[in-house]
């Protein structure tokens, strides 16, 4: 089988977003004078979008008032616009694997569950204009991930049939969602979960690296 698609999950996978994510969380909980957490911990608190975040972040006693989580979600939103550009970079080999990629012709796309106003802030600031032709993140009336909705949506729109496309992740969630979407998982090791995850969770192929992708996988 040769794949005429990849898409890629964003944080954990595309870039190094954890440092940037985990202090606008700190900074969001520190205003309310709550308990604050390391960067090991973040690792498996990210992932399902940003209201789960604000679920596992919080004090149990707040993360079941949905006023609250409300209230705080904003709080973080606020934090992570000011900061998600500062210390957030693209994996080493991404960019060379990306223009490989795209010197092929294959299609290239980006679904996350992070907020939308993040995921095209970060495609736009870390990637040259035009390399994805879809970017999307978490939207109203979008299920978010594993839900294979939304890469599904974005098969359709590449003419691409589910067999065609290679959809890359460092998380279990990833995992699920290519297999939900009957796409070839990738699980790239790079991230924030470790490789048992990965394994775990139907990951067909495993990288190290990025390039690795194109001795693993037959791309048009």
């Amino acid at each position: 089988m040769k794949y005429k698609a990849a898409i890629f999950d964003l944080d954990g996978t595309l870039v190094d977003s954890l440092e940037d994510l985990s202090d606008s969380v700190n900074a969001m909980l520190a205003a309310y004078g709550f308990p604050q957490y390391g960067l090991e911990e973040y690792r498996y608190f990210f992932g399902n979008g940003a209201r789960k975040l604000m679920e596992r972040c919080l004090p149990k006693e707040k993360a079941g008032e949905v006023a609250f989580v409300e209230e705080a979600l904003e709080s973080y939103n606020h934090c992570y616009e000011e900061r998600m550009l500062g210390k957030t970079r693209p994996y080493d080999g991404i960019l060379p694997l990306l223009e490989a990629l795209q010197k092929r012709g294959v299609l290239l796309a980006i679904c996350t569950n992070k907020q939308q106003f993040a995921a095209d802030a970060i495609a736009e600031k870390m990637f040259p204009a035009g390399m994805f032709r879809e970017v999307v993140g978490d939207q109203k009336g979008m299920p978010r991930k594993p839900d294979p909705a939304k890469v599904l949506r974005i098969a359709g729109t590449f003419g691409v049939h589910p067999e065609e496309v290679a959809y890359l992740g460092d998380t279990s969630v990833d995992m699920e969602t290519a297999r939900n979407a009957g796409f070839l998982p990738v699980g790239v090791t790079w991230g924030f979960r470790p490789r048992g995850e990965l394994v775990e969770s139907g990951a067909k192929i495993l990288i190290d690296h990025p390039m690795e992708l194109l001795e693993k996988v037959a791309f048009v």
